[in-house]
């Protein structure tokens, strides 16, 4: 699948717009803890792997935000982004010739980007301009972005893999919504689906990215080698498939709905990741690192942090999926179960990864 191809559809699945009660903006202190833990690599990376030469004649450089939403975690990525370039020019004695900074705040059109233009930092230091379209096809011209960031973002897949859908199929992912502890052929399912988005995200970035150019990805996953219950998605959607099923024995909902519903996110590995990029062979790994656990200080309950956090990411598939009368009740019974085992969740939580590549000249 040709990742410039625009004839392909992408599912889209936004966070909850908005700044309600159950919005993005205020349910995303884990993504703000996150962010707050790769800040100083970041930087880091920056200043040691960024060279400023790519900026040629132009005097603009290009960022881009992949998966931006509707804020504010995204102006905190982008500000300290543009601290870090604008210290390399100062370290080189290049003061003077630090340029203007343009930022591309890219999600799918579904997107509140309403919500995102009106939260827009009043002393931003960037022009701005918002770029739908999903990720996994091209969304820039040729060889346009220096520096591209996605901070919780690739690890939601294109689509849900046909396959667990079809009732014909070995992989279909009866009484379940994803695949933890599903069968073999649910798992590599979704394994394909990955690479084959993996392939058309790095291809389509391999594109738009200036040689030289940084891309820095930061995701939530699993570590090498490790089960797939040591990732929070996983675990978290078993939790919230067994609430679904507890609504269907209550009749609340049917168990055809539950068997037709999937989440599109696989939780990848570094390795995972680090074996697409070289199969690409556009780019070289400048690091690849565990993250410190985020520090997330919050007056909510952990069981109550979990259920706000997954129900903002959530909440519009389980509504289209369900109805929005299930809502409340659902993710009550999430909070609940979640209660029996903060502990195991809070750790698995704390698996997050930093990955810094280079667009290599061809």
């Amino acid at each position: 699948m040709a990742a410039d191809d625009t004839s392909n559809v992408f599912e889209a699945h936004p966070m909850e717009g908005g700044d309600g009660p159950n919005s993005y903006a205020k349910n995303s202190i884990v993504q703000r803890g996150v962010v707050d833990a790769a800040k100083e690599l970041v930087k880091r990376a920056i200043v040691e792997t960024l060279n400023i030469d790519i900026l040629s004649s132009s005097n603009s450089f290009k960022i881009a935000d992949l998966g931006c939403s509707v804020g504010p975690n995204t102006f905190y990525a982008v500000e300290n982004m543009i601290e870090a370039v604008e210290f390399k020019y100062q370290s080189q004695g290049q003061n003077s010739q630090i340029p203007e900074f343009q930022v591309l705040f890219n999600d799918h059109a579904s997107n509140d980007f309403n919500m995102l233009f009106i939260s827009f930092p009043e002393n931003k230091r960037y022009y701005a301009a918002g770029v739908p379209g999903s990720f996994y096809s091209r969304v820039f011209p040729n060889a346009s972005i220096h520096l591209v960031h996605s901070s919780y973002a690739i690890h939601w897949l294109s689509r849900v893999p046909k396959e667990v859908l079809d009732k014909h199929s070995p992989a279909w992912n009866k009484g379940k919504i994803h695949y933890l502890n599903a069968r073999d052929e649910v798992v590599r399912a979704y394994e394909a689906q990955y690479v084959e988005d993996m392939e058309c995200f790095l291809h389509a970035r391999a594109q738009e990215i200036v040689y030289g150019g940084l891309m820095v990805l930061i995701f939530p996953g699993r570590p090498n080698g490790s089960a797939s219950s040591q990732a929070w998605a996983n675990m978290s959607f078993q939790v919230l498939g067994s609430c679904l099923m507890d609504l269907v024995r209550k009749g609340v909902i049917s168990e055809e709905k539950v068997d037709s519903s999937n989440m599109p996110i696989y939780s990848m590995t570094p390795q995972e990741l680090e074996d697409a990029v070289k199969q690409n062979g556009c780019f070289s790994v400048e690091i690849m690192a565990n993250l410190p656990h985020p520090l997330v200080d919050d007056t909510l309950s952990v069981p109550q942090l979990l259920a706000s956090h997954l129900r903002t990411g959530v909440e519009g598939m389980v509504k289209k999926q369900f109805g929005e009368e299930i809502l409340d009740e659902l993710f009550d019974l999430y909070r609940e179960k979640c209660e029996h085992d903060a502990l195991n969740f809070l750790a698995v939580l704390g698996h997050n990864f930093i990955v810094v590549l280079r667009r290599k000249a061809d």
